[in-house]
């Protein structure tokens, strides 16, 4: 639209939801983004850990144009090719049995919920309904994924939420074993790394104990990989580091690198749970998101993934101990770094000066491109080593 103001307009017709940072951006290429201005910007968010491989990637996009060119739709009671390859896919990476497809991080959150309800009530009795969650947790804003996490900020006016959930202290196996051993507890769900909590990842024995507890207490045991999935973490799921076999794996953002969807993939113990008419999505598997996470999915293979390790080792050793920073927290290419200002003024200091990051609780978080070059992330962390610095008096 020729003339279109686009920050007035965005506030005279969009719900006031997001508190935008003072730019409009228009087009991108790889780890780059440019604004209404033209000017340039390097991206080290991603969409939120959305584009896996940055913007406008030509593989991706030319899968995207010739499914949308080919079946850009129809339900879930017909077959599709995009669908059913990467159902297989995933299945055959992880390990798991099944997958449920939808639109979002949240409502794969939702279908696993569902999912380990529906076992336990089968398996053990409908009283069997309590959900696990951890203190600090972040699952979505459905009220019902409002209401695993486990952070009361996000509950603010929007109570009753969901009954049935009961958040615990981060790696402390003898609290949840005794909401397991006294409450009727169906499932357990845990970010290998919380996200929106300050890039904070489980340490691998609290991971590890909690999967001999779900086992030994009959608990469907899952990972919510929304944000540290597909690679972000430098395995293809964050809970491949720690060595568990989930029983459920939630995830979207990145999986479909820049399109809306989500997948919940189902273990052995629970991949018959649903049956015709106990679940469903309208855009669910979604023919162009598929194709385009199956243009993700296969180009996250081993090397891929070992430089994700190595520019992660980059980043944490070239932040650590600089002025102004006090620690740098994370896993792979998903990091937090506390610094000693105010990490809103740091970052608004890195967008002044060309560079996009966003906050997670008082952090800088980091979630770049996974295919970032080296030398713009070199001089990304140039900018925001220097954005951090305190100003002498």
């Amino acid at each position: 639209m020729n003339g279109l103001n686009i920050k007035q307009t965005d506030s005279a017709y969009i719900a006031h939801t997001y508190a935008r940072f003072d730019v409009a951006l228009v087009r991108g290429k790889g780890s780059l983004v440019w604004d209404e201005n033209g000017r340039e910007y390097i991206d080290l968010a991603a969409g939120i850990a959305v584009n896996t491989f940055g913007y406008a990637d030509d593989v991706w996009a030319d899968c995207v144009a010739k499914q949308a060119a080919t079946l850009q739709h129809t339900s879930n009671l017909y077959y599709t090719e995009p669908c059913v390859k990467l159902a297989q896919m995933l299945c055959e990476r992880t390990g798991m049995k099944k997958v449920f497809f939808s639109n979002s991080g949240a409502e794969a959150n939702e279908c696993a919920i569902k999912a380990a309800r529906k076992y336990a009530a089968e398996k053990k009795g409908q009283e069997y309904s309590t959900i696990v969650t951890l203190l600090n947790s972040f699952h979505g804003r459905t009220l019902t994924t409002l209401a695993a996490t486990g952070q009361d900020v996000f509950h603010k006016d929007f109570t009753p939420l969901t009954p049935g959930f009961v958040s615990v202290p981060v790696n402390d196996l003898a609290a949840a074993e005794e909401v397991f051993r006294t409450q009727k507890v169906a499932g357990f769900i845990m970010e290998i790394v919380q996200g929106e909590g300050g890039v904070m990842p489980l340490d691998k024995d609290y991971v590890t104990g909690m999967a001999k507890l779900c086992e030994q207490y009959d608990v469907v045991l899952m990972c919510d990989e929304v944000q540290c999935g597909n690679g972000r973490t430098g395995a293809l799921y964050a809970y491949m580091n720690y060595g568990v076999k989930p029983d459920v794996v939630s995830t979207a953002k990145g999986l479909s690198g820049g399109l809306p969807l989500g997948a919940t993939m189902l273990g052995e113990k629970v991949e018959a749970v649903f049956t015709p008419g106990s679940h469903g999505s309208t855009f669910g598997g979604n023919p162009i998101c598929a194709a385009a996470a199956i243009s993700v999915l296969e180009r996250l293979d081993d090397k891929l993934l070992n430089e994700v390790k190595q520019k992660s080792t980059l980043i944490i050793e070239t932040l650590n101990g600089q002025p102004g920073i006090e620690a740098v927290d994370g896993m792979g290419l998903m990091i937090g770094v506390k610094t000693k200002k105010d990490a809103g003024d740091v970052i608004k200091k890195c967008l002044a000066n060309g560079l996009l990051v966003i906050k997670a609780k008082d952090k800088v978080r980091l979630l770049p491109p996974l295919n970032i070059p080296q030398e713009l992330l070199t001089k990304a962390l140039e900018v925001l080593k220097e954005a951090a610095k305190e100003e002498q008096p």
